[in-house]
């Protein structure tokens, strides 16, 4: 019997990851629209917010859910950790967009445009995932899917050695450099919390696959 089965019918804590997948990607699409267009990065950044705190209320059904269920699909901590992991993604990438308002970028680099986009790849890979945990019928697709995740937070580590050396290399002025060096570091870290999830979807996979 699918262990999804046992969950009561009323709600699917499937469907609540599957909801926070889709705002994470939801959210870092925006991110990749304010990076190409930071005229408007102030309508843009407030959109990230507003899907930051739809995710949020998700995380909360999701708690509150969690415990009033007696029976549930998965280990309790695992659910826990799952939709956190969830929620860090989508609070790095609003962070990320935060700080481009805050510190007034007139302009991206494109080692900022690289990162948006692995970012976003990997979040697209982070919501088939979990979308692959719903009856566990594929269980080698959803693992090829975490291997490609470390992957991509692999690429990202690239990226931001990259920048990082760029930005020291050519950059004389401190202020810009401090700006530059957390932005960088956001969407970094949003790539680690990616891979933290796929990890976490990893030892789910083996665990109940």
């Amino acid at each position: 019997m699918p262990f999804g089965s046992f969950l009561p019918k009323e709600y699917s804590f499937f469907d609540f990851f599957e909801q926070h997948a889709s705002t994470c990607v939801e959210g870092t699409q925006v991110l990749l629209h304010l990076l190409r267009d930071v005229g408007d990065a102030a309508a843009y950044a407030k959109t990230i917010k507003d899907i930051e705190h739809a995710g949020d209320t998700i995380t909360h059904h999701t708690l509150e859910t969690l415990h009033k269920t007696f029976i549930t699909p998965l280990d309790r901590d695992e659910i826990h950790q799952l939709i956190s992991g969830l929620d860090d993604i989508l609070d790095l990438v609003d962070a990320t967009g935060q700080r481009l308002v805050m510190y007034d970028i007139q302009e991206v680099t494109p080692e900022a445009h690289e990162l948006g986009a692995v970012l976003l790849e990997a979040v697209t890979q982070v919501q088939e995932a979990v979308r692959g945990l719903r009856g566990l019928k594929y269980p080698m697709d959803v693992l090829k899917l975490c291997v490609e995740i470390n992957r991509l937070e692999n690429e990202g580590d690239a990226i931001l050695r990259k920048s990082m050396a760029r930005l020291f290399k050519e950059s004389a002025d401190p202020i810009y450099i401090i700006k530059w060096k957390e932005i960088y570091e956001f969407l970094e870290n949003a790539l680690d919390s990616c891979e933290d999830v796929a990890n976490l979807i990893e030892g789910i996979v083996l665990e109940h696959g």
